[in-house]
């Protein structure tokens, strides 16, 4: 498996509480890599990659949710799998981060741990890719566009640096994940998208993210004006904007009445 990227970033919600979120993004050239690479929850970030063990990944965010910290969990996962030599494995939780890469993977491989953030790679054609896609994100992180956003821009400059190096292998893939500390919220479609077949995973990747926020913005604004209108109704407003205590057609208030509307105890 190629090349992929863990992050986590802390930020103020809007009721001023702290929050964390974590990303994680992965290409590589062969189909399919989000059902097998990339791990995210409210407590972390995982990636298992080279001579893929998916559960490193799954049982990696299950310890997360556990308690454990990010390098006693994976340490603890590739010290029981016999195939660790062949594996790379790395995460952040929300204070530490671990990378790993076996010395049976095949080159270029290796890793690169930041102060927020992880990337590790293998079949690469250069150390080049790890440390530009590191690069990238460090220069704008914690940036005003949404991680997602800036996980796909890590992506593509780690893929302008060389990438996997099978060139021969035409169907390609890329996908992102990303999870936050917050109780009562609704992730954007956005924060889980993936591309299981191309010949460009990563330009993909980001048409597949810009269809999807714009689709998100778009339901948010319908369901918006929805809103706005049953508080309206439930206000008792009129189609002409006036409330049950305004004046009538004829300018009489409601409780007016002639002489022939009235009813009388003749009748």
């Amino acid at each position: 498996m190629t090349f992929s990227i863990c992050v986590r970033e802390r930020y103020t919600d809007e009721d001023g509480d702290d929050q964390t979120r974590f990303g994680v993004a992965v290409t590589t050239r062969l189909p399919g890599v989000g059902t097998l690479c990339p791990f995210a929850s409210a407590d972390g970030a995982v990636a298992t990659q080279s001579l893929v063990n998916v559960e490193l990944g799954r049982k990696g965010i299950e310890y997360l949710g556990d308690g454990l910290a990010v390098d006693d969990a994976l340490e603890a996962l590739l010290n029981a799998d016999e195939g660790s030599a062949q594996r790379q494995l790395h995460g952040v939780d929300a204070d530490g981060t671990f990378a790993f890469s076996g010395d049976k993977c095949n080159g270029w491989y290796g890793h690169r741990k930041g102060e927020n953030y992880t990337v590790a790679g293998n079949l690469l054609t250069g150390e080049d890719v790890v440390e530009d896609t590191a690069a990238a994100y460090e220069s704008d992180a914690h940036g005003d566009a949404p991680l997602a956003e800036r996980l796909i821009d890590a992506l593509a400059a780690g893929h302008a640096a060389g990438g996997d190096k099978r060139e021969d292998l035409e169907v390609q893939s890329a996908a992102l994940l990303v999870c936050n500390t917050e109780e009562e919220t609704d992730d954007p479609y956005y924060n889980d998208l993936r591309v299981d077949a191309s010949e460009t995973p990563v330009a993909d990747l980001r048409e597949t993210y810009e269809t999807a926020k714009r689709g998100y913005e778009t339901v948010l604004e319908k369901y918006a004006d929805e809103e706005t209108d049953d508080e309206r109704e439930a206000d008792g407003a009129t189609d002409d904007g006036r409330g049950p205590d305004e004046a009538t057609d004829d300018g009489r208030e409601p409780d007016e009445a002639t002489d022939d509307e009235t009813e009388t105890d003749d009748e």
